[in-house]
């Protein structure tokens, strides 16, 4: 084979062909892949070493408040009025005696609307309400430990007049919750700090400690872990415009409080009937609503000359008054059996004309029957028993029987304010307002100047009821008469 046409080259022998090794170029080769590789390793360790010696910085530490964020924290309760309500979220309390509260809070009309719930929420489990310092609630003894926030139209029933123990955690709270805001600002902390940076879901704020405000429950000084006493001033999460959206302090007799604002979860909260319902815009009467006005007393009499009366009446400390009867324009007498939601197994009877009445204490099931939220109505004739006869009283039941009667006769129209318009029993009805001798009162008449319920404010702030339903009425008899009484002379009847 002819071999002269392919000579053979260093080339074509490879390394291997060479008795002194490698070639210049695949030396150099393989000295850059032996230096890449021991960069790599390099690195890794470096990388390795630095992960497992590397801190995060230090947090910035804590500093006297600038002249800035004093003017902040004293602007805070001002702003809370400026934006009027606020979602709220809050736990109060550890352990057992833990409890939590959803709902809202109304700056700009001292209102409250919460559901109460947590292992210590006791007899306030259920849904709260308060403005100002009357206080609502409507227990539920069986709801889910955890609250969610309350139904927007509250439900109409079973609520009650509270007056919440010394013991309770609850109330403190709630001073809380109402004195976060104020209408003008506080004096600039003189012992305030910058505590640190954070960001909730509106944003980037800061974390100022400072005192509360004067008008706010004042915080426990508590042992930390140290043995030495923490002065326990809260912390306020406060953003740029002055807007609180967190604080976290201790209350005595409560411990450690948080509570959360949603600023943007801001409806507007209606107050139930026995805190004065919707809020409405008072202006004078038109001529319409004058003229039916009017003709109520005429237009009652006229309607079979009375009603079926439901009277639900949350009057003095914690006492609930429910009942339900009969009202009588023509011959002016009214007849009830009443209930105190506190003596569940008693009734009493209410028989009164224009110049007289009389009262009896009965068992529940000799007083109409039924439950305290809903009794019965009284029985006819009414029963013989220890009727106690006087002239009508100066208590709220009596001051609000004697004005449902007197609306079938006359109304003092001088000072009669048309207040809102509302519902009651399916109709539209134009609530009207009025100062009278009596006290002040609330006519809701339909748009036919039917009488569908009288609303009297009571002697503890509140509003009483009694729902009206016109119709025919059993004639009402006045009760025996005890042994050697005699029956009061009663006044004209009316024309």
């Amino acid at each position: 084979m002819d071999t002269s046409a392919h000579p053979t080259t260093d080339t074509d022998l490879g390394d291997a062909s060479r008795p002194d090794g490698p070639t210049p170029p695949a030396r150099r080769r393989r000295t850059v892949l032996l230096l890449l590789g021991l960069t790599a390793a390099m690195s890794a360790t470096a990388l390795v070493v630095g992960l497992l010696s590397w801190a995060p910085d230090p947090p910035d530490p804590a500093r006297p408040l600038t002249v800035a964020e004093g003017e902040r924290l004293a602007a805070m309760r001002v702003t809370n009025l400026r934006d009027l309500r606020a979602g709220v979220r809050v736990t109060a309390g550890t352990g057992a005696a833990r409890i939590e509260l959803v709902g809202w809070v109304d700056w700009s009309r001292s209102l409250l609307y919460l559901d109460v719930g947590g292992p210590g929420a006791g007899a306030e489990r259920g849904l709260v309400q308060r403005v100002g310092a009357a206080l609502v609630i409507r227990p539920d003894p069986a709801a889910v430990p955890t609250p969610a926030a309350p139904p927007l139209v509250p439900p109409a029933d079973r609520w009650r007049l509270h007056h919440l123990p010394p013991s309770t955690g609850l109330a403190p709270v709630l001073d809380l919750l109402l004195g976060l805001s104020a209408d003008r600002p506080d004096a600039l902390p003189a012992a305030g700090r910058w505590v640190a940076r954070d960001t909730v879901a509106a944003g980037p704020v800061d974390v100022l400690a400072a005192p509360l405000p004067a008008a706010t429950p004042s915080p426990a000084a508590t042992p930390n872990g140290t043995g030495a006493v923490d002065d326990g001033q809260p912390r306020y999460w406060l953003d740029r415009n002055a807007r609180l959206h967190k604080i976290v302090t201790r209350l005595p007799g409560v411990g450690p409080v948080t509570v959360i604002l949603n600023r943007a979860d801001r409806p507007t909260l209606r107050p139930v009937d026995a805190l004065g319902g919707r809020p409405g815009l008072p202006r004078a009467l038109t001529e319409t609503e004058r003229r039916r006005l009017d003709r109520l007393p005429a237009r009652l009499r006229a309607q079979g000359g009375g009603a079926t009366a439901t009277l639900t009446a949350p009057v003095g400390t914690d006492t609930n008054l429910r009942g339900s009867g009969w009202l009588s324009w023509t011959t002016r007498t009214a007849y009830l059996a009443v209930a105190d939601l506190g003596v569940p197994d008693r009734r009493s009877l209410l028989w009164r004309d224009a110049v007289s009445q009389a009262r009896a204490d009965v068992p529940a099931t000799a007083g109409g029957g039924g439950a305290a939220e809903t009794p019965g109505r009284p029985p006819l004739p009414p029963p013989a028993g220890p009727w106690r006869s006087a002239r009508p009283g100066t208590d709220d039941l009596s001051v609000l029987a004697g004005a449902a009667l007197a609306a079938g006769t006359d109304v003092q129209r001088a000072a009669a304010l048309w207040l809102r318009e509302d519902v009651a029993d399916g109709r539209t009805v134009d609530v009207v307002e009025l100062s009278a001798t009596l006290g002040r009162l609330r006519y809701w008449i339909d748009r036919d100047g039917s009488l569908r319920r009288l609303e009297l404010r009571t002697s503890a702030g509140m509003w009483a009821q009694l729902d009206l339903s016109p119709g025919v009425m059993p004639r009402l008899p006045p009760p025996p008469r005890p042994p050697g009484a005699t029956r009061p002379v009663r006044g004209p009847r009316p024309r």
